[in-house]
């Protein structure tokens, strides 16, 4: 696997492209108007304004690259590209806390598409790390700055 290709579900890449398109077309035009608006009110070496309106105009500039590098370098995945015995991008893994007994469940993506509230575990963060290529069953450590965690995998799907 690159170290540069960005690997995507083909839903993600899709609203990547459409967020692109919207900062492209619409955002560009109203951050233009707002420093248009802020030019208007004079001395521009005072202008709190003028400095938020350009900020913004940086900010959203960075995003918009970011979004086309990604774009450029992104590869469409499905979770039928890889197998179902080990865990893989794209994998379900049900885990159990050994000293919690709690169980929580993942779907294990690229950092692009990770967000903890919907339990998408990037496989570039530590636990992510550290599942990568195990098999249910397996008991895996995880050290934090409180101490060591341990996981049971209890179950591996698609």
């Amino acid at each position: 696997m690159p170290a540069d290709t960005v690997y995507l579900t083909k839903e993600r890449y899709l609203q990547m492209q459409a967020e692109l398109h919207e900062l492209k077309s619409k955002g560009r035009k109203d951050i233009a108007q707002k420093i248009a608006d802020a030019r208007a009110h004079g001395d521009l070496s005072e202008n709190a304004d003028y400095d938020a309106a350009k900020h913004a105009q940086e900010l959203m500039e960075m995003r918009i690259s970011r979004l086309e590098t990604n774009l450029s370098r992104a590869q469409i995945i499905e979770a039928a590209d890889f197998p179902d015995d080990k865990i893989y991008i794209l994998s379900k893994v049900s885990l159990l806390n050994k000293k919690t007994k709690r169980k929580i469940d993942y779907l294990l993506v690229s950092p692009e598409e990770a967000d903890f509230e919907q339990n998408k575990l990037s496989v570039t963060s530590p636990l992510g790390k550290v599942l990568m290529g195990r098999v249910k069953g397996d008991m895996v450590e995880m050290t934090v700055p409180a101490g060591v965690i341990a996981y049971e995998i209890l179950s591996i799907g698609k």
